[in-house]
């Protein structure tokens, strides 16, 4: 009797670590393919490999100088730039006070015919913010000035 009772708990340890791994890989998995462990795409890596519609990304850069138009019904349409590339950005909703043009930014969204669709925009209570990837993309492009 005592060695049935070894061996079902030998089993109930076994098949509970085995789904422990599989639930870790499942997560590690959606991380990686989804590029949901990526804080910021820049919008040069956005252009030149452009994620599937189903993906939800971020981008991080600069609002391009003279790319903001604001429509009537609270919609606003600029352009996000790493000054190498741009990625122009759609949003409905209120944009934060910081957000301005040649400031720093971040929208979240998915990609629809070029043009992501965010549904939040940010901007830190730091007008010299900037992603990490952005301020990196600058110093590679050499036309990175610190604020």
């Amino acid at each position: 009797m005592a060695g049935l009772k070894k061996r079902r708990r030998i089993q109930l340890i076994v098949v509970g670590l085995v789904l422990l791994f599989a639930a870790t890989g499942v997560v590690i998995y959606a991380m990686t393919v989804t590029g949901a462990a990526r804080y910021a795409y820049t919008p040069t890596e956005v252009v030149e490999d452009p994620p599937d519609a189903r993906v939800f990304l971020r981008i991080g850069g600069l609002v391009e100088k003279g790319s903001m138009q604001r429509g009537e019904d609270e919609s606003v349409r600029f352009s996000v730039t790493d000054t190498n590339r741009s990625v122009t950005v759609t949003f409905k909703g209120i944009l934060p006070d910081l957000v301005k043009e040649g400031q720093g930014v971040v929208a979240m969204g998915h990609m629809k015919d070029g043009v992501l669709v965010a549904t939040e925009i940010l901007a830190r209570h730091d007008e010299t913010y900037m992603p990490k990837e952005a301020i990196d993309s600058l110093k590679a492009q050499g036309v990175y000035r610190k604020p």
